[in-house]
């Protein structure tokens, strides 16, 4: 069966993932060509609970093989892992407690020309391995049984040994052909049975019986493999686990596997035509105990393949002798299951899998040239004033790739944002995917584009000072990974299964309650080598400024899967291991950004939010800080639970800003959609109506992207996107709360914002807009790096304010926000700091403050944001007069305007004024700087009209 996981759900599955059930069935008739109808039945011995089935819905889930049993062929109707078809149900019988499904192979199937068929039984949601064991059924009346060896076995023998096969055939005589390593060594004709000694066999084989009877003629595959009695030698100094490229000579790499409790490891690939001989067997370093190999011969810039073949000649019970796996520290692989889906527009001249081989290869090509960056000493924004935008690939674009966020760097930067965080990219089962189902965490999926692609992304981000952070899900990995494989428990013998108590990487169930997938055991040491090893290749290969670490809960020893008390607990193990793993990407590259999305105990995350925060530069790790129910209960127009005090640090007992503060994230319901379905009502103004719903975000902005710390958007949520993240690929909208089953959370999305231009829809483009001035405002203005007071109860009128004690007074170092999320206007409580003009910091407009606590009326909807000072450092994007150009610059003595400018300032980039001139409209006014000391400056001119334009000058 190709296990292809679509999607999986992000800390929704708190169930183990090992609910395999082996089945009992019959299918009658037994024997049956491809054209006869046959009833397959199930017996009632299926646990349903375990599957979480409570009406008897099952599914068939089916595929099909050739007359050559070599080719999967067909199209049955299965609809997806995660939504079976309702085509595919099996009917219950409840007087026999039994379920039976009719069906004709060419019509269900969709083909003809069938060998055989394969089907099992799942549930509607076949994800946490709801599923029984694979069954594989001959097709015809003519059948052959391999009675020795089994088929698709591998036999361990030692070299030179001896090696029975035999077979026997049904309906009458037939010619029988066995091949070994692609050669012919022995027939037999006119025969119902067969028997064959092969002597002496000192190299692997592969072999393949074929039985003729007539037209048809039925291939049986099976192989040996040899016990190279494994080389004990040294191990070459300076090698890491995985490929080992020689910078001097482009026709060698070395290969090195650490495989505890493995027998022998043979290297099978392009190179050797996928049959290694002796020479391809690994040696083994006597001090590590690692396999390693060198290779030569190798030619540069060719795309090689290979897998390593790992034997234990003695395995647990239900597991397998021989694992053919990928590299575990691949970089590119190749996948028989999700590749021939891979657009080529996103992947051109994508290498093409291997012909006649099974699961994940690894590419391996010497001379590769590094890719050619521009940004090559890129300075990464203060982690105080970070505004992240959280995308998903996929769902940004119809074209779902990394071309697409290219070509819209302008809607990046026009939003004013400064960093991007893309959810996973790493290899991932499936192509449609949220990308947290990881198998191969160095290496890149290919869905979204090539290596140098990425590169180019993160490279242009650079060049418009935006930061790139990539989500990582090391808390687990899914079963197509090299780990997992090596040491598992395979019952039905399909190459996939759970990890046994052998596997040094992984726990044989999860220490946790929110697990997905395998689960990672973080205190071994070998874990925790390869983490570190996934660090250093994102933060050196693709120059990634930050990681946000998926579910870090998971990364404790502590507790159990049923216990949540434990796992929400403190748990110092897992303190302390996320400090060894942020430590290693402090010592890669010092001002990396460390984030966590743990929505745990507040005691435990101080723990990481204060660590190091007063080195240089200054660390803490970076929590995410969930406020979506708060921030939505306002934009709908509820008092309840609407407090959003917690949205600051500090108030969370953290001595520095280190919250990622967000209103939306992937994994909630967006805000826009709850507020047209619940919006509260009254009269005329009902949130429900989309335009009145839309109005009401600006100041859902204002209340959370100023409040200071680092911020996070979910993609467009500054587009007011109204549509439910459970939104079906049919657009219906159907949750896991649903009767009807299924959840589309993870569905692919339609992008309606580009389709119909909504930038272009002033009710849409006013958020995007009044957003962009607020994280302008946010990143320029040294006030909102400061402090902020926010009432500790639930109100639908929001009083924030905001100093820097660091700042004169001569400089903007206050701030008042105030908003009204009723549905009636309502005098909002003020409390200015002192009386004196203050200034609307979205417009510029006055008010002439003399009772600092003097309400003032807003309508519903409405926000305010004054300072004591205008903006002078973010006005430039308020403003937009004619163009004004500054030149010489750098500025050595004096400066010139190409127009005439009446009064012009110059202030610090903190926002301190330094000088001011007063030109009276003389367009030849040289503006003598030479007394100011190098560094950078902004210029303020205003023309007669008082339109203003910001420029920034080099003073040399």
């Amino acid at each position: 069966m190709k296990k292809t996981l679509l999607s999986i759900f992000l800390l929704m599955a708190v169930t183990s993932f090992a609910q395999t059930q082996t089945v009992t069935y019959s299918i009658n008739p037994s024997t049956f060509e491809e054209n006869t109808p046959i009833t397959i039945t199930i017996n009632g011995s299926i646990d349903e609970g375990k599957w979480g089935i409570t009406d008897h819905s099952l599914y068939l889930w089916a595929w099909a093989f050739d007359t050559n049993d070599t080719t999967q062929k067909g199209t049955p109707n299965n609809g997806s892992w995660d939504a079976s078809s309702e085509a595919s149900k099996f009917t219950y019988n409840p007087g026999t407690d039994t379920y039976t499904k009719t069906i004709t192979p060419t019509i269900y199937y969709n083909t003809t020309g069938i060998g055989k068929i394969g089907f099992l039984v799942k549930a509607k949601n076949g994800n946490g391995d709801k599923k029984s064991q694979d069954i594989l059924v001959e097709v015809g009346s003519f059948q052959v049984s391999l009675t020795s060896p089994i088929e698709n076995s591998a036999s361990i023998i030692a070299s030179g040994s001896n090696f029975n096969i035999t077979a026997t055939n049904t309906n009458g005589t037939a010619s029988y052909s066995l091949k070994a390593n692609g050669t012919v060594i022995n027939t037999n004709t006119s025969t119902a049975s067969y028997s064959y000694s092969h002597v002496g066999i000192t190299n692997n084989q592969s072999y393949e019986l074929s039985v003729t009877q007539g037209a048809t003629t039925i291939v049986k595959k099976f192989s040996v493999i040899v016990n190279p009695n494994t080389i004990s030698e040294a191990m070459p100094a300076g090698l890491v686990d995985g490929i080992n490229y020689n910078p001097a000579d482009f026709s060698k790499a070395t290969l090195v596997l650490d495989a505890p409790l493995k027998d022998f490891v043979y290297v099978a690939g392009s190179f050797n035509n996928w049959q290694p001989t002796s020479a391809y067997a690994m040696k083994k370093d006597p001090a590590s105990g690692k396999f390693w190999l060198e290779l030569n011969g190798l030619v540069s810039g060719l795309n090689n393949t290979y897998q390593y073949w790992v034997v234990d000649a003695t395995p647990l019970a239900n597991s397998p002798s021989l694992v053919k796996t990928a590299d575990p520290y691949s970089t590119l692989v190749l996948s028989p299951y999700d590749d021939p889906s891979i657009p080529s527009a996103s992947y051109p001249n994508l290498p093409a899998y291997p012909a006649g081989q099974q699961f994940e290869v690894t590419v391996l090509k010497t001379g590769q040239a590094p890719y050619n960056w521009q940004v090559t000493n890129f300075t990464k924004p203060e982690k105080e004033k970070l505004v992240v935008y959280e995308v998903l690939v996929r769902d940004f674009d119809a074209a779902r790739n990394y071309q697409s966020l290219i070509d819209k760097i302008d809607y990046f930067k026009n939003l004013k944002i400064n960093a991007i965080e893309l959810m996973p990219v790493m290899e991932f089962e499936g192509n449609e995917s949220w990308g947290y189902n990881t198998s191969f965490h160095m290496a890149l999926d290919k869905f979204y584009g090539t290596s140098d692609k990425l590169k180019e992304l993160i490279d242009i981000c650079h060049q418009n000072g935006i930061a790139v952070i990539l989500d990582v899900a090391l808390n687990h990995a899914f079963g197509r990974n090299p780990m997992v494989r090596m040491w598992m428990n395979d019952p039905d013998g399909d190459g996939f299964g759970s990890p046994t108590a052998e596997n040094p990487y992984f726990n044989t169930v999860a220490k946790h309650t929110y697990s997905v997938g395998e689960d990672f055991n973080h205190q071994s040491a070998r874990t925790q080598y390869y983490v570190e090893r996934v660090i250093k290749q994102w933060i050196q290969e693709y120059k990634i400024d930050g990681f946000r670490w998926d579910l870090t809960k998971g990364f404790t020893q502590s507790c159990t899967a049923s216990d949540e008390a434990c796992t929400n607990a403190y748990q110092q193990d897992r303190v302390d291991i996320l400090k060894k793993y942020a430590d290693y990407s402090w010592s890669l590259d010092p001002s990396h950004y460390t984030i966590f999305e743990h929505l745990g105990t507040e005691n435990e995350e101080k723990q990481w939010a204060d660590y190091k925060i007063s080195e240089t530069p200054s660390k803490g790790i970076m929590m995410w800080g969930k406020m979506t129910k708060e921030y939505n209960q306002l934009s709908m127009g509820y008092a309840t639970e609407s407090n959003i005090s917690k949205m600051s640090s500090a108030n969370r007992g953290f001595a520095a800003n280190r919250l990622i503060g967000y209103a939306e994230s992937h994994d909630e319901e967006r805000l826009m959609y709850k507020n047209v379905q619940y919006g509260a009502v009254n009269g005329t103004y009902n949130v429900k109506t989309l335009n009145t719903a839309l109005s009401r975000m600006s100041a859902i902005g204002a209340v959370s992207l100023l409040i200071p710390g680092p911020k996070m958007i979910w993609h467009f949520g500054e587009l007011g996107w109204e549509s439910s993240i459970f939104t079906c690929n049919d657009n219906s909208v159907n949750t896991d709360s649903d009767a009807a089953g299924g959840d589309c959370k993870l569905d692919t999305k339609p992008q309606p914002q580009w389709v119909n231009n909504w930038l272009g829809n002033s009710n849409r483009n006013k958020i995007y807009n009044d957003w962009a001035k607020m994280i302008t405002l946010k990143k320029t203005e040294p006030v909102f790096s400061g402090t902020s007071t926010i009432p500790n109860a639930n109100s639908l009128t929001v009083n924030i304010k905001i100093t820097n004690a660091s700042l004169t007074s001569a400089q903007l170092k206050d701030v008042l926000i105030l908003a009204n999320f009723d549905v009636t206007a309502q005098n909002v409580a003020t409390g200015f700091p002192y009386a004196g003009t203050w200034y609307n910091l979205m417009d510029n407009t006055t008010i002439n403050v003399t009772d600092i606590n003097a309400p003032i009326n807003l309508t519903p909807g409405e926000y305010r944001i004054y300072g004591n000072k205008t903006a002078n450092l973010a006005i430039e994007d308020f403003e937009k007069g004619s163009t004004v150009n500054l030149y010489p610059n750098p500025v050595s003595n004096y400066f010139t305007l190409n127009t005439a400018a009446v009064k012009v300032q110059i202030f610090s980039v903190s926002g301190q004024l330094v000088k001011s001139f007063a030109s009276n409209g003389n367009v030849d006014f040289q503006f003598g700087v030479s007394e100011l000391q190098t560094g950078l400056y902004i210029v303020k001119a205003s023309d007669e009209n008082d339109k203003t334009q910001v420029m920034k000058f080099i003073k040399k």
